[in-house]
């Protein structure tokens, strides 16, 4: 299936949206720290704590974070579950030399590896990780399809899946607050600290165009995942969804 998210790109219509977004990320990884805990007033931490906590049981040995970025939710996930491996995957170098240097600083590089990947067309063999993870970054996939049905192969059976994504809030008050914060706080500050107004007018629209609740739990089920459940956080503005291969 086609999501509308899908022909929703960085720099207009030319080109294909996983370059687009590789480029938008490379350009905006200096300030995306510091705008990413600005924008969600730091709530953002809550939420990969939360996430987090829903693997804790299962003890996985292998991690991979898909769509790491600066590698936050990876130094969480490795604190916090202590694996025996953990790589971060991306398509933008210019946020993974963020994420190397932050795990550097934390005394991880040994524990934590980053490696550039299509989450569409992953490298690894069947079956190489007890669970993969996915923090905002599941909205700006080319092929949602694929890159799901490409998690569910490369997942041990199982093996859990969890995934973070930001959404619009579907009830008054914070529904209308919400779309004239995406509207106009966001784009404004994303231009102020990053330089690039492309890329903060980018991410609210895929945000509201981006399939969420009853939708996106079908569609993790369609790609292969059972025990597929999502939980709305602070008033929908996040949602969690879980999922086991």
């Amino acid at each position: 299936m086609h999501y509308p998210q899908e022909n929703i790109k960085p720099y207009g219509t030319d080109g294909k949206k996983s370059e687009q977004v590789e480029q938008m990320f490379d350009n905006i990884a200096p300030a995306y720290d510091m705008l990413n805990h600005t924008l969600s007033l730091g709530i953002d931490k809550s939420w990969r704590h939360k996430a987090i906590r829903w693997l804790k049981p299962f003890h996985p040995q292998r991690i991979m974070d898909v769509a790491t970025g600066t590698g936050d939710f990876a130094i969480l996930a490795y604190k916090m579950l202590q694996p025996a491996q953990l790589i971060g995957t991306d398509i933008s170098e210019g946020m993974m030399n963020v994420g190397r240097e932050k795990v550097k600083k934390e005394g991880l590089s040994d524990k934590i590896s980053f490696a550039r990947e299509d989450c569409t067309s992953l490298s690894f063999a069947d079956n190489s990780f007890d669970a993969i993870t996915v923090a905002f970054g599941i909205r700006n996939f080319e092929d949602l399809d694929k890159g799901l049905s490409e998690m569910c192969r490369v997942l041990t059976p199982g093996g859990h899946l969890v995934i973070l994504e930001l959404t619009t809030p579907d009830r008054f008050p914070m529904k209308q607050m919400f779309y004239l914060y995406s509207k106009i706080v966001i784009p404004v500050l994303g231009k102020l600290f990053s330089k690039d107004n492309r890329a903060y007018r980018y991410l609210p629209q895929t945000i509201q165009a981006f399939p969420q609740g009853e939708v996106m739990k079908d569609v993790i089920s369609r790609a292969g995942f059972s025990k597929v459940e999502f939980q709305r956080l602070t008033f929908g503005i996040c949602t969690l969804y879980t999922a086991t291969k």
